[in-house]
């Protein structure tokens, strides 16, 4: 990986940041959020018998952490492309 210049590496590494910051509190909002926070709220739904908050708290914060993990490959495979630094 190299740059064209020093400043073109720190809007990369800006953006990167910036991104990651984004997608880690989507992750705490639904994970801390949706199953500590509301989870008394979330509770009065049920979805298969199980209570909507018991839901996020024990699988709901899992699946948005993966979804994340596609969305931040994806995001980065783009910043890769914008700067030149994607891999061939």
């Amino acid at each position: 990986m190299s740059f064209a210049s020093k400043d073109a590496a720190k809007a990369y590494w800006r953006a990167n940041i910036r991104w990651l910051l984004i997608l880690l509190s989507i992750w705490f909002a639904v994970s801390y959020g949706a199953g500590i926070l509301f989870v008394d709220e979330l509770n009065r739904i049920q979805i298969g018998g199980f209570k909507l908050g018991f839901w996020f708290a024990q699988q709901g914060s899992i699946y948005t952490f993966v979804v994340l993990i596609f969305v931040y490959v994806k995001v980065m495979n783009r910043l890769d492309h914008k700067f030149g630094v994607e891999e061939k």
